[in-house]
């Protein structure tokens, strides 16, 4: 079975259903409880997705033998050269078949491509596994450098 990761549009039937499974994910982790259908559309509501297509950003979809298994999200920013690692998912079925560092190596050329020298992102302190994710692939803890209500931890890699 192999990966392809692929750019796509933030609201293709794909994309949208990644980033609805990322979201419902994250909430129901935070929340210690399963999200609600609505606090999943309140929450993707106005979530700034749409900075993920050019010239601001950019979305891809992985597939894992044609199916639509993770996603990734790098938002740019050519004044500072700096971009952000966001929506960095693979659904549970697709883990441990090495998607999540594709996605990871797939952003940071993202970013290359644009200009960018440096990757950062935030995560939360539950996030365990994506800490772990972003260390393995050369990312550093750094000080904040956003007040996010979510953000606990705060990494960034020269590229």
């Amino acid at each position: 079975m192999t990966w392809t990761l692929t750019p796509e549009r933030f609201d293709t039937p794909d994309a949208a259903r990644l980033l609805r499974d990322y979201y419902d994910e994250l909430a129901s982790r935070y929340w210690k409880r399963r999200a609600t259908e609505a606090e999943i559309d309140e929450g993707l509501a106005d979530d700034g997705a749409d900075r993920l297509a050019p010239p601001t950003g950019r979305l891809l979809v992985g597939r894992y033998a044609g199916e639509p298994a993770s996603c990734v999200g790098v938002f740019l920013d050519p004044a500072t050269a700096v971009a952000e690692l966001t929506r960095v998912y693979v659904r549970p079925a697709f883990r441990r078949t090495g998607g999540g560092g594709l996605l990871v190596a797939a952003a940071e050329e993202v970013a290359r491509g644009a200009g960018m020298r440096v990757l950062r992102l935030d995560t939360r302190s539950d996030l365990v596994e994506a800490r772990g994710l972003y260390a393995k692939h050369g990312f550093r803890e750094i000080p904040a450098y956003n007040d996010g209500p979510y953000a606990d931890h705060w990494f960034a890699k020269k590229l």
